[in-house]
């Protein structure tokens, strides 16, 4: 259940209008990266996550909703550096200081028309001074941007990239405003998707084993693989030499020349051994196995038989009831 709050989780605060970077502003309203895509990506993620494992739903739905909440801040702030430009379209006075700011006279109003792209014409033929669910091309939002499969292990790491992504754009945006208070705003929003990324980073850790993601385990024949895919000089690093980030016994086997490597092994389907790991092609089925015994008993044991319901009433602790009453 939800229930708005008027007070902004932080106060929203601009220093005068300004529609280009408002306009700018609207790809964390409506954006791939922005906090409608974060808060609807977290809360969809959580249905699966509910009975299961009703922790990572219960912060899963906290963090969808404190994005919800930036969504409404950063509407906010879209909204003040309009200065009110709605009433003014309806009563046609331009006499308020956007209006000022773009020209009243017929010289100001052609210059507009060629700052629209900079400007935001939806701002003005549209959604008269509110924002809208567009990103800085009024381009709409889609539910595409909602990345969401049901296994926590991928999930968790879309919400990592999901969060770098968010934070990054702020980071970017904070360089093409001079204003200190929308410049505060921002940092606030920004530094909220660094907190999000280390509860994700924390919540993944909580889940043994979780790499690689999912339940199948990489084929060893393959796995330690590093192909140069490229002629010249080529780089090395713990990305292709080493023990990287293997258990202790494991190492990267680096096949300089892929073209003899494949033809010698007709494809990689003959001669091909377990190169690099002492794990053979029957321990990873015995793992693959155990594993999918272990992830599908999680899910069950949540999971009731027959009749099902949601929640109980009042709600007392975080699993969802095993039977309507």
């Amino acid at each position: 259940m939800f229930y708005h709050v008027k007070e902004l989780q932080f106060n929203a605060r601009v220093s005068k209008p300004d529609p280009r970077f408002a306009t700018l502003l609207l790809e964390q309203f409506g954006g791939p990266n922005g906090e409608l895509a974060a808060a609807m990506q977290y809360f969809v993620q959580a249905f699966a996550a509910r009975q299961a494992y009703p922790e990572k739903y219960d912060m899963l739905m906290d963090i969808a909703s404190e994005e919800f909440s930036h969504l409404e801040i950063v509407g906010a702030l879209v909204t003040m550096l309009l200065d009110g430009i709605n009433g003014d379209l309806k009563n046609a006075a331009e006499n308020s200081e956007i209006m000022q700011f773009m020209g009243t006279d017929k010289s100001g109003r052609e210059d507009l028309i060629h700052q629209l792209a900079m400007t935001g014409p939806q701002f003005l033929a549209v959604s008269g001074g509110g924002p809208a669910v567009t990103n800085s091309q009024g381009v709409p939002w889609s539910g595409s941007y909602v990345d969401a499969n049901g296994d926590l292990t991928v999930d968790l790491r879309s919400d990592l990239a999901a969060e770098s992504r968010a934070k990054i754009v702020y980071e970017y945006l904070m360089q093409f405003t001079d204003d200190p208070e929308v410049k505060d705003t921002l940092r606030f929003l920004m530094t909220r998707e660094v907190s999000h990324y280390k509860m994700f980073a924390a919540a993944l850790e909580t889940i043994e084993p979780n790499f690689p993601p999912g339940v199948l385990q990489a084929d060893p024949r393959y796995s330690h693989l590093y192909f140069n895919m490229s002629n010249g000089t080529s780089a090395r690093g713990p990305w292709n030499e080493g023990q990287g980030s293997w258990p202790d016994g494991e190492n990267w086997v680096y096949v300089d020349d892929p073209l003899d490597y494949v033809v010698k092994t007709e494809g990689m389907t003959r001669n091909q051994t377990s190169e690099g790991t002492n794990l053979t092609e029957e321990q990873a089925f015995k793992k693959e196995q155990e594993l999918s015994m272990k992830r599908s008993a999680e899910v069950k044991s949540g999971t009731p038989k027959g009749p099902n319901q949601w929640s109980s009433y009042p709600q007392t602790n975080l699993s969802s009831p095993k039977s309507p009453r």
